[in-house]
C-alpha cells in the first residue's frame, strides 16, 4: 500500500512540475512585447508580483484554514523564498529577457539545478549516482549549445550576467520550497510572493529597478492589444498558477529533481518564442535543448537512486504530521474542545 502511496505522490509530483514549467513558459514570450512597446522589467515585475500575490491570496488563506501560528514559526524561509526566489529570481530574469533572447535567458537561469547538485554533492559528500552526473553532464553540455558560445550568435554581456544571477535565486526557490515545513505548499507560495512584491516594490521606490509604464497598445500574436492584457496573463499564469502548483511539486519530489524537471520550462519556452517573437532557434540550439531533456531523464533515474524521491515524499509526510500536531494543539487548546483526530490533516494536499 505505501507502495502505491509513494508511486502517485511521484505521479502528482512529475505532473505538477510539467504544467508548472508550461505555465512558467509563457512568462518571457508574453511579457516581452512590453518591454519593445516602452516598458521596463521593473514595471512589468512589480506588476506581475502584486497580480500573483493578489490571485494566490485566497488559496493561501484557505489551505492555513486559521492556523496563522505556522507563519510565525517558518517565517525564515518564507523571507528567504520571498527575496531569492522569488523577487531575485523573476526580476533578474525580466532583467536578462530585456537584453536576450528568451530561451537563451531562461536556460541560463536554470543552471540553477546544477548548482544545487553541486552544493549538496558538497555538503552530504557522499558522490551521486552515475546516471546522475552523466546527466548534468549533458545538460551543461546542452546549456553550452544553446548560448553556441563557439558560434556566431551574439549575446549581450550583461543579459548573461543577470541570467546567472537569476540561475542563484532559481536554486534558492527549489531549495527553499523543499524544505520539510508545517506551512502547506500553496500559502508557502502566496506569503512569499507577497514578500517578493513588496521587495521590488521598495527597490522601485528607491530607483534600484527603474519603473517607466506607458499605457500603449503591443503585438501579441500578431494582434494588437491594450498593455494590460500581457500583464493579466502573466500575473495569472506563469506567476499565481505556476508557482503554486510548482510548490506542490517540489514538496513532493524534494528540490534536486524537481529543479532538473523544472527544466522542461526552457524547451516549452523555446516553442513559444518561436511561435509569439518569431525566435527562430538555431540548430545547434535545438541540438542542445535535445541534450538538456535527455540529461534531466538521467537525473530523474539518479534521484530514484539516490533516494532523492523517497526524500521527497517523506518531507511531505513530515510537514503533514507537523500540520496535524498543530491543528490538534489548536484543537485542545480551546476550553472544552475534543482532540483533533490524528489524520485529519495528513489527507490535505494543500
Amino acid at each position: 500500500m505505501a507502495g502505491h502511496t509513494r508511486v502517485g505522490a511521484r505521479g502528482l509530483g512529475i505532473t505538477a512540475g510539467l504544467v508548472a514549467a508550461l505555465a512558467f513558459a509563457t512568462s518571457g514570450p508574453v511579457v516581452k512585447p512590453l518591454f519593445a512597446a516602452g516598458w521596463t522589467p521593473g514595471a512589468a515585475i512589480v506588476v506581475r508580483l502584486w497580480l500573483g500575490t493578489l490571485l494566490l491570496a485566497g488559496p493561501a488563506a484557505w489551505a492555513l484554514r486559521g492556523r496563522w501560528r505556522v507563519l510565525r514559526t517558518d517565517w525564515p524561509t518564507v523571507v528567504g523564498l520571498g527575496l531569492l526566489g522569488v523577487a531575485g529570481a523573476s526580476a533578474l530574469y525580466f532583467l536578462a529577457v530585456d537584453r536576450l533572447p528568451v530561451a537563451v535567458a531562461l536556460l541560463v537561469e536554470y543552471t540553477g539545478p546544477l548548482l544545487l547538485l553541486a552544493w549538496s554533492w558538497l555538503r552530504s559528500r557522499r558522490t551521486p549516482a552515475r546516471a546522475t552526473l552523466v546527466g548534468a553532464a549533458l545538460a551543461t553540455g546542452g546549456l553550452v549549445l544553446v548560448l553556441d558560445v563557439t558560434g556566431t550568435l551574439e549575446l549581450d554581456a550583461l543579459g548573461l550576467a543577470f541570467a546567472f544571477a537569476a540561475a542563484v535565486g532559481n536554486a534558492a526557490y527549489f531549495a527553499l520550497t523543499a524544505r520539510p515545513l508545517a506551512l502547506p505548499p500553496v500559502a508557502l507560495a502566496g506569503s512569499a510572493m507577497l514578500v517578493g512584491a513588496l521587495t521590488v516594490s521598495l527597490l522601485a521606490l528607491v530607483g534600484v529597478l527603474p519603473v517607466a509604464a506607458p499605457l500603449v497598445d503591443v503585438t501579441l500574436l500578431g494582434a494588437h492589444v491594450p498593455w494590460f492584457v500581457p500583464l493579466l496573463v502573466v500575473g495569472a499564469v506563469p506567476t499565481a498558477f505556476a508557482y503554486g502548483v510548482s510548490a506542490v511539486s517540489v514538496r513532493l519530489l524534494g528540490d534536486r529533481l524537481a529543479s532538473f524537471l523544472a527544466l522542461a520550462e526552457v524547451l516549452f519556452a523555446v516553442l513559444l518564442a518561436w511561435v509569439l517573437l518569431d525566435e527562430t532557434p538555431m540548430p545547434v540550439q535545438a541540438a542542445g535543448a535535445v541534450l538538456v531533456v535527455v540529461g534531466v531523464a538521467l537525473v530523474r533515474t539518479g534521484a530514484a537512486s539516490d533516494g532523492e524521491l523517497r526524500d521527497g515524499l517523506t518531507t511531505t509526510r513530515e510537514a503533514d504530521v507537523a500540520r496535524s500536531t498543530t491543528a490538534g494543539e489548536d484543537a485542545t487548546s480551546r476550553p472544552g474542545a475534543e482532540p483533533a483526530p490524528a489524520h485529519a490533516e495528513i489527507a490535505t494536499v494543500p
